[in-house]
């Protein structure tokens, strides 16, 4: 039970990482290029925001409710 507990907190907050630079990145890093070209990019960040987040709700949800995973 505490090895889902730490995979599923390790691979939230990767993709919060992960979500937090595709969000703002576009704004700070990318303000010079056209908005179709920053909006591709940070979903294409997001993507890998994904690939963790999917995999941490799955495992997540064998030890913890729906309502303390929106928490977490």
């Amino acid at each position: 039970m505490m090895r889902e507990v730490l995979h599923t907190l390790l691979l939230l907050t990767m993709s919060n990482v992960f979500m937090t630079f595709a969000w703002y990145a576009h704004l700070k890093e990318l303000n010079h290029k056209p908005w179709i070209i920053a909006a591709l990019i940070s979903w294409a960040i997001a993507f890998f925001e994904y690939m963790f987040q999917v995999p941490a709700n799955r495992i997540g949800y064998t030890v913890f409710s729906v309502a303390q995973l929106k928490i977490i």
